[in-house]
């Protein structure tokens, strides 16, 4: 069956490049949410049409970080009651959200056939979108490294706690060395200043330069902004809420970054390598 819905993937429409881009974080706690979310919008706001996969799909919290009535979630997918394009809700500046489940333990032990559900339904997505973010769950589990390794690229999560970077380097690890991925995009986040992010990437940077065979790039800082808590609690997003605060302005900077980066002209720059790759991932672990 995963064999046939890979082959079934291979005709969807390839005239529509997508950037895929997973962010995560080894620990909970180092605001992933809030980078997801708040460079969605972002980028929402510079024209481009954004998705967001909230891949923490037992402890969900993207549609309640935006105040967000959802009727309808990705377990109603893999029930079949409904497809991908029925559950999606509209957030800020149109973004789009697959929302998951929160407090429901089966989410997040999915056989291999739910597993394939959830792939199928993505291969049947109608919407147009240009940038997917998969915002993935804490820790080192096997559904954070398969969103992890489809994506094209790998927004890694830190702040200055000695737990964070033991838990990103270890995030790292594992995907370097069991799945082969050399490549990694830092997001230094609620550091004082500039230079205290680019201390906390040097940090991280001389541990794996020890051990691991990796590039890291350091491609935001973050600075620590009392508007981010505000934001949270009017259940808004940053970037709206305080549009010149200095973490908005941060953010609106990694979203512009971000949609610089190249998209393979092979099958890694549309979606259907996105779900290719999960299928891929569950095939190898059989």
């Amino acid at each position: 069956m995963i064999e046939d819905q890979a082959s079934s993937l291979r005709k969807m429409n390839q005239s529509r490049l997508i950037k895929v881009i997973a962010v995560t974080g080894g620990k909970g706690g180092v605001g992933k949410t809030n980078v997801t979310l708040n460079t969605a919008i972002a980028m929402a706001k510079q024209g481009k049409k954004v998705m967001v996969l909230d891949a923490d799909l037992g402890l969900a919290n993207v549609d309640v970080m935006l105040g967000l009535r959802v009727e309808k979630n990705l377990s109603h997918v893999l029930s079949g009651e409904c497809t991908l394009d029925e559950v999606l809700v509209t957030g800020p500046h149109g973004i789009k959200i697959a929302p998951a489940t929160s407090g429901t333990q089966s989410m997040t032990e999915l056989s291999p056939t739910q597993h394939a559900g959830l792939i199928r339904a993505f291969s049947e997505l109608r919407s147009q979108i240009d940038v997917l973010i998969v915002d993935t769950a804490a820790g080192i589990s096997d559904m954070v490294l398969s969103f992890s390794r489809a994506s094209q690229d790998i927004l890694v999560v830190v702040c200055d706690e000695p737990t964070s970077l033991t838990d990103a380097y270890a995030l790292i690890k594992i995907l370097n060395r069991d799945h082969g991925i050399f490549r990694f995009k830092i997001v230094a986040n609620m550091v004082r200043d500039v230079r205290e992010g680019q201390e906390l990437f040097s940090k991280l940077s001389k541990v794996t330069g020890r051990f691991l065979d990796v590039a890291l790039e350091l491609v935001a800082t973050i600075p620590f902004d009392e508007n981010i808590r505000r934001a949270v609690r009017k259940q808004t997003a940053i970037v709206d809420a305080f549009p010149s605060s200095p973490a908005s302005v941060a953010i609106g900077q990694l979203a512009t970054k971000a949609l610089t980066w190249p998209i393979p002209a092979q099958p890694g720059g549309h979606l259907e390598f996105f779900v290719e790759q999960l299928i891929a991932s569950k095939v190898a672990g059989r």
